[in-house]
Order: structure tokens, then C-alpha cells, then sequence
């Protein structure tokens, strides 16, 4: 009787001992990214813990892949807390160039957008120097609208007349080679040249 009392009080204590262990081991922290990649346990801390959480298995696949894991702990260890994010950041973005590059890797993506950013400013020099030369061209038509509207309230016998715009040179014709006593000079004092010769023409 006495054993059958104690088989009987001994059997629920044993079942919430085993609930409480369960219970215990359900309550254990899933490891980082890093560490379930790596296989090892993942200590409270462990430095990739904040940068790689457990829902991001391939974030630290292609970092483990290109750098190793061994020496981005080394470089999280050597840079400031307060930079550590930045840092992660910077050797993901890396890493996932080198794996769509192997070749280049983000020194290709960085060339592309120089080369897009030359094009942009070469568009850029060409659209200013356009507006440069429309200013000079509106600049040039409003003056000489102004001259013509100016030349037209002095009385010109020209103004409002498109020919007399187009050509400017309408004063009565003169000889292209007007005899002066200069000239006349110039002509006698040639030298070989007597009176006889001279005035023969």
C-alpha cells in the first residue's frame, strides 16, 4: 500500500520536472545567422549577433564567402560599436557584387555610374550652352528693335521700311575713284613715267 502511495505521488512530481526541462530548452535563444552557418554555438556575445539575425541566412553566406568568417570578426572587433552597422553594410553590399561580378564586383557598378554621370554632365554643358546662345540671339533681336523703333521717332525717311533694314547702304552712289589733288600728286611723282606717257591715257 505504501509503495503504491509512493509510486502515485512520485509520478506527477517526475511528469513537471520534465515539463519544466522541456519548457527550459524552448525557451533557448535561436542562434545568429552566423553561428547556424558556422555550426558552433552562439554566445551572448557573439559579435555578429545584431548584424545577421537568424531570419537572414544568406545575408552571412556571401559575406562568409568572399571575406571568411574569421576575418570579419576580426574587423567588427577593431572598429567602434557605433560604426559596426555601417561597416556590415558596406561588406554586404561588396560581397553580393562579388557574386554577381566575380570579375569586377562593385568596381564595375561604380564605373557604370561614373560613366552615367559623365553622360549626364556632358547633356548638361550642352543644354547651358544652348540658353547661353537663345539669351545672345533674344539679346540681339530686342536690340535691334529698339534701334529701329528709335531711328523711327527721329524722322527718318527710312524707318518702318523693311528694305532700309536689310540694306543700310542706300546714300546716293559715288565714284569708286574720285580724282584729288593727292592722288594726282602720287601719279606724276612715279618714277619713269613722263608727261607724255601720263597725259597719252
Amino acid at each position: 500500500m505504501r509503495d503504491a502511495v509512493a509510486v502515485a505521488v512520485a509520478t506527477p512530481g517526475g511528469g513537471r520536472a520534465g515539463g519544466g526541462g522541456g519548457g527550459g530548452a524552448a525557451s533557448a535563444p535561436a542562434p545568429c545567422a552566423a553561428c547556424k552557418l558556422l555550426r558552433r554555438r552562439c554566445a551572448a556575445s557573439c559579435v555578429f549577433a545584431p548584424y545577421f539575425p537568424p531570419g537572414e541566412p544568406h545575408k552571412f553566406a556571401n559575406v562568409h564567402k568572399v571575406f571568411g568568417a574569421s576575418n570579419v570578426s576580426k574587423l567588427l572587433q577593431e572598429i567602434p560599436a557605433q560604426h559596426r552597422g555601417d561597416a556590415v553594410s558596406s561588406l554586404v553590399y561588396e560581397a553580393n557584387a562579388r557574386v554577381r561580378d566575380p570579375v569586377y564586383g562593385c568596381v564595375g557598378a561604380i564605373s557604370s555610374l561614373q560613366q552615367q554621370v559623365e553622360a549626364l554632365q556632358a547633356q548638361l554643358a550642352l543644354a547651358q550652352a544652348e540658353m547661353v546662345r537663345l539669351k545672345m540671339s533674344n539679346d540681339y533681336i530686342v536690340h535691334r528693335l529698339k534701334a529701329a523703333r528709335g531711328g523711327g521717332g527721329g524722322g527718318s525717311s527710312y524707318a518702318g521700311s523693311p528694305s532700309s533694314m536689310s540694306s543700310p547702304k542706300t546714300a546716293e552712289p559715288e565714284a569708286h575713284c574720285k580724282a584729288t589733288p593727292e592722288l594726282l600728286d602720287m601719279v606724276v611723282d612715279q618714277p619713269g613715267m613722263d608727261d607724255a606717257q601720263f597725259w597719252s591715257y
